[in-house]
């Protein structure tokens, strides 16, 4: 999959005019405040349905407008088993906002849509921006959502059964908050979060067991020297040499103290280690960057493997990669062939960034929200 086309409406500070994008390399400079940022903002609210800069959807729409709108045009790649090459199709994808209602609009093709995994599974988009290098070294929330981004573009399944199990927990902590627990219906909330969690840990699972080959062999090519110690483990949320609803049951005070289910796949965790320690205590700054690097290619990989492509959007990496890190990370992207977007305040420099072969690209400067291609 590739952005074609992009077209927004009161998206921050950018025109409304529609952009063509190349399908591989697409670098984008400007100066600071100039639109850099909110143009991949943009791009990732069709394969994201929100900013990875901000929670609110009101921080992204131009001050003084009532609704947003981004449309794009995607190029979709599926290899089919009884067709002698893979056939190119095309769809039109959009998300509109209004902040009055409060309501989402959804299209895919022209029709409405309820589910925004209808929208998203369109168009992968994997974000490399400064927050990104938390991964490794934030809480577990950070590799739970990295892990799942996967699990939803391999597991097809995956969105409604998650929305099932988000149900499920709500009911079952709504139960524990109260002063005195239902033990009955506690019961039967129990019963359909353990069934929930067994199918949403078993997607995840099965994901990271693909998930973790391509992570070491791609370790592995780097030939870094603190690979040899390093070690993935995928937990899921609980102890599982007992079974969940024991947990659940020898955990009920804790649980009903503290007003909030405790065990399960909403405490799952990617835990990484280096000689047995967290990476964070361990990994200087520089080689969690380059982990983190191989970790969001790996999962590029992945994607391919199920015949999909993966958009990337590099948000100012120049202030947070030296140009061997620069370099290294975009050599892998072009050998994925993955799309990519690149923002820089100075003019890019492709030469710095690959060697032969040069990928083809696109060059655009942004002046005050105003794109011109170069």
């Amino acid at each position: 999959m590739a952005l074609l086309k992009l077209q927004t409406q009161q998206f921050r500070n950018l025109a409304p005019v529609a952009l063509s994008f190349s399908p591989t390399v697409n670098l984008i400079y400007g100066a600071n405040g100039s639109g850099k940022s909110s143009l991949l903002e943009a791009i990732a609210y069709l394969g994201l349905g929100r900013s990875f800069r901000v929670n609110r959807h009101e921080a992204v729409v131009r001050h003084g407008s009532p609704s947003l709108t981004v449309f794009g045009e995607v190029s979709d790649n599926t290899e089919h088993s009884d067709a002698p090459t893979p056939l190119k199709e095309t769809h039109r994808i959009g998300i509109s906002r209004d902040l009055g209602t409060r309501e989402t609009r959804l299209k895919v093709d022209g029709e409405r849509v309820r589910n925004l995994s209808a929208v998203a599974r369109h168009l992968p988009v994997s974000v490399i921006d400064p927050g990104t290098f938390d991964i490794v070294t934030g809480g577990p929330g950070k590799r739970r959502q990295f892990l799942d981004w996967s699990v939803f573009h391999v597991e097809h399944g995956f969105a409604a059964l998650w929305q099932q199990f988000q149900r499920a927990v709500s009911q079952r902590n709504k139960i524990l908050r109260n002063g005195r627990i239902d033990e009955s219906l506690l019961r039967i909330w129990d019963s359909q979060y353990i069934a929930l969690a067994e199918q949403v840990t078993g997607a995840r699972r099965r994901v990271f067991e693909q998930f973790q080959p391509l992570l070491e062999s791609v370790i592995a090519d780097v030939d870094v020297a603190w690979s040899g110690d390093l070690k993935f483990e995928f937990f899921p949320g609980w102890d599982r040499k007992a079974d969940l609803a024991d947990v659940l049951m020898s955990h009920r005070d804790q649980e009903a103290k503290m007003g909030h289910t405790l065990y399960g796949p909403n405490r799952a965790d990617v835990r990484v280690k280096y000689q047995g320690r967290p990476v964070a205590e361990t990994l200087s700054r520089g080689q969690q960057k380059t982990l983190v690097i191989l970790m969001k290619i790996a999962q590029g990989q992945l994607l391919r493997e199920h015949g999909r492509q993966c958009t990337f959007l590099l948000d100012d990496i120049n202030a947070e990669l030296d140009e061997a890190h620069r370099q290294m990370l975009a050599g892998k992207l072009r050998d994925l062939g993955s799309q990519v977007f690149i923002t820089s305040i100075e003019p890019p420099r492709p030469e710095l960034l690959w060697r032969d072969p040069m990928p083809d690209f696109k060059v655009f400067h942004v002046e005050h929200g105003d794109f011109t291609e170069e």
